[in-house]
C-alpha cells in the first residue's frame, strides 16, 4: 500500500482551516494528527536547518549572556541548536501538540517551550532578543495575514539585535502558488526592513539539504 504523501496531507488540513477561516488552526491538527501516528510533519528534518547552522558557523556566533527567541519551533531542533550556543532561548509555536512533542524530544533542554501566537504574541517580547529565527514559518501562512506575521517577527528584535530568516524562494513573475508552502518573494523578505531593523545581506540560495529547491537566507540588524 502507498504511504500518503505527508505535503498533500498537510494542504488538506490548511485548506480545511482556511476554508474555515482559521489560517492557522491546521498546525495544531497536523501535529496532533502526528502525535498519534496519522501524519508526518512534512518539514520535520529531526535535525537544525543547514542553512541556519552554517550561518551560525561563519559568523562565530556565541550567545553568552544573550537572549534568543525561535519562532515558530516545531519540534524544537532549531532552539536546541541556538541554546547550545549559550543563548537563554526561548521557542514557541501556536500548536500545544508540538510544544510537547519538543519538550518529549528534548526532556533535559534549557529551552523554555511555549505556546504562543505568532500574530498575538506577548507584548514583553517586543524589542526583547538579541537574536530572533524564523525559519519556514512565515512561508506557511497565507496573506493574510502573512503581512501581519513578518511585522511580527521583526518587532521582537532588540535594539543591536539580529533577525535571521530562512524561507522558501519563489519569483513574483512565476504568479501565486497553491500552498502550503508559500514561497515567500524578494519583496516578501524586503518588508521585514523597518526604519531601524536593516538588512545586513539577503542570499539566495540552494538548499544544501535539497539542492532542487532555492531559499532565501536573510539577515538583518537593529540600530541601537
Amino acid at each position: 500500500m502507498t504511504e500518503p504523501d505527508p505535503d498533500e496531507r498537510s494542504k488538506d488540513l490548511a485548506t480545511e482551516s482556511l476554508a474555515a477561516g482559521d489560517p492557522t488552526g491546521w498546525f495544531e491538527h497536523l501535529y496532533a494528527a502526528a502525535e498519534e501516528g496519522e501524519a508526518v510533519v512534512p518539514w520535520d528534518r529531526g535535525a537544525p536547518r543547514l542553512l541556519l547552522v552554517q550561518w551560525a558557523e561563519v559568523r562565530g556566533l556565541e550567545g553568552e549572556g544573550r537572549r534568543a527567541l525561535v519562532v515558530g519551533c516545531g519540534f524544537g531542533d532549531d532552539a536546541e541548536f541556538v541554546a547550545g550556543l549559550g543563548f537563554d532561548t526561548v521557542a514557541f509555536d501556536i500548536a500545544p501538540s508540538a510544544v510537547r512533542a519538543a519538550q518529549r524530544r528534548f526532556p533535559d533542554s534549557e529551552v523554555r517551550f511555549l505556546v504562543a501566537d505568532l500574530l498575538d504574541p506577548p507584548a514583553t517580547w517586543r524589542e526583547a532578543f538579541d537574536l530572533v529565527v524564523e525559519s519556514h514559518t512565515v512561508q506557511s501562512l497565507p496573506d493574510p495575514p502573512r503581512r501581519q506575521a513578518i511585522a511580527q517577527v521583526a518587532n521582537m528584535v532588540r535594539p543591536g539585535g539580529t533577525l535571521i530568516v530562512i524561507a522558501a524562494a519563489r519569483d513574483e513573475e512565476n504568479g501565486p502558488v497553491e500552498g502550503p508552502p508559500w514561497p515567500l518573494t524578494r519583496d516578501e523578505i524586503d518588508a521585514f526592513e523597518t526604519d531601524d531593523l536593516k538588512p545586513m545581506r539577503i542570499e539566495d540560495l540552494l538548499d544544501p539539504a535539497d539542492p532542487e529547491v532555492r531559499r532565501w537566507r536573510a539577515e538583518f540588524h537593529r540600530h541601537e
